[in-house]
């Protein structure tokens, strides 16, 4: 499996705070069945200033780390970008990496307000020739007045990314259904662990992938952590890979006990 979403570098950010952690974190990706991971650090300007060359130099010197002591764990550079002005010009100056390099771009939205102008910028990066890949939408707060958006970006081009342990329920009620709910609505195109602790929040994906699993099949469940990863690894291009499955038919009755259960939370 592919982890294309990991806050595996040590002492960059709110991720692993030193070696250690970012062994146990590695061998746990490993004992999980993972065998590529991409660092991925926050780009946040006024919070956590990387850059890209920064993280190439610390996923280097992890790698050796790793090789050192046996953890077949093949890492890649990526950042989880917020948006700022000049987005696409500092990708393109090599500022903001991209993932492994490619035209694919992991871009994490707020969590708590809905940015102004969020769905233009997403298509001003899809323009530049860039593969917005929008990070954990399932654990937005402001996901419900803005979910035909997210449908629109998909519809468009842009690709979500789900957070495995909200598919398995380990956020609560409420990403837990929006995750199945994108999923059902064919909105999902891979899965990563969004791992920052060995336990708090820790880099496992079979929990999630076997929940998916559940929802839109096993050949599906293997192109969310395996065949489409593999593929922004590769740099191919979106319409060479399999294609999201059809919406499945809609409950209104089973859709309005749902948003009413996780209302009462």
């Amino acid at each position: 499996m592919f982890d294309l979403h990991c806050h595996l570098l040590p002492g960059v950010d709110d991720g692993a705070v030193d070696l250690r952690m970012a062994l146990e974190m590695a061998r746990m990706a490993v004992a999980d069945g993972v065998n590529t991971v991409a660092c991925t650090p926050h780009i946040y300007p006024g919070m956590y200033e990387n850059t890209a060359s920064g993280i190439r130099l610390a996923v280097d010197a992890l790698q050796a780390r790793l090789d050192a002591r046996g953890i077949d764990l093949r890492l890649l550079v990526g950042a989880d970008v917020h948006l700022e002005p000049g987005l696409v010009e500092s990708i393109r100056g090599g500022r903001v990496p991209t993932l492994a390099g490619t035209r694919y771009l992991l871009l994490e939205p707020p969590h708590h307000v809905a940015p102004p102008r969020f769905e233009e910028s997403v298509f001003e990066l899809m323009a530049a020739g860039y593969v917005p890949v929008i990070t954990h939408p399932e654990r937005l707060t402001w996901i419900e007045d803005h979910y035909a958006m997210f449908r629109r970006l998909v519809e468009h081009g842009a690709w979500m990314q789900l957070t495995a342990a909200s598919v398995a329920g380990g956020f609560g009620r409420r990403p837990r259904y929006w995750s199945e709910r994108m999923l059902d609505d064919g909105c999902v195109h891979i899965l990563a662990s969004d791992g920052h602790h060995p336990q708090r929040r820790s880099p496992v994906l079979s929990r999630g992938r076997d929940a998916a699993a559940l929802r839109v099949g096993e050949r599906e469940a293997t192109h969310l952590v395996v065949t489409r990863p593999r593929g922004i690894v590769e740099n191919v291009d979106p319409e060479q890979l399999p294609p999201l499955p059809q919406a499945k038919p809609k409950s209104g009755w089973a859709d309005g006990l749902w948003k009413r259960m996780i209302g009462a939370q």
